[in-house]
């Protein structure tokens, strides 16, 4: 009588688990693929073209100056805070309050996913940032604004741009 090899038997992932392995790589690649990194004449100028340049009393220059200082100009900015939230994109715009990542309970006051903030585009980001500026706190709602920009000179942040 022949003995039978009891070698183990691999186990496939379910076909679901790889589905969204594998869906989750592909939107970090595409994500990533998109990322624009703005010089600061360049977004100056589109924040501009936009009106934000005295929109709710803010000079440009704080604008520009909140990108700076909350991502260094890059549209793919990511950064994860100790409670779960997330700040995303050029102008580091959190998941608490003002965008949906993966929490259906937050109040999602822009009306978009968080990973729309991601978009090199900046539609949704400047419509964001338009309505966070109209709370009380207006760009006071940024710590990065704040710490860096609040209360200073900053006429460098847009000299030279030819606006």
């Amino acid at each position: 009588m022949e003995a039978r090899s009891r070698a183990p038997r691999r186990r496939l992932c379910p076909p679901g688990i790889v589905l969204l392995t594998l869906a989750s790589l592909l939107s970090c690649l595409l994500t990533s693929g998109q990322a624009k990194v703005y010089s600061r004449c360049e977004l100056a100028r589109l924040l501009q073209d936009v009106g934000l340049d005295g929109f709710r009393g803010y000079s440009l220059a704080n604008w520009v100056c909140l990108a700076y200082f909350a991502s260094g100009f890059n549209t793919a900015a990511v950064d994860h805070e100790a409670d779960g939230s997330t700040n995303s994109g050029i102008f580091q715009i959190n998941s608490r309050k003002w965008c949906r990542n993966l929490n259906p309970s937050v109040p999602n006051l822009c009306q978009m996913y968080c990973s729309d903030l991601l978009n090199p585009n900046l539609k949704d980001t400047i419509i964001c940032a338009m309505k966070i500026a109209q709370d009380p706190k207006g760009l006071g709602t940024w710590e990065a604004w704040r710490h860096h920009c609040q209360g200073k000179d900053l006429t460098d942040w847009v000299d030279g741009c030819d606006l």
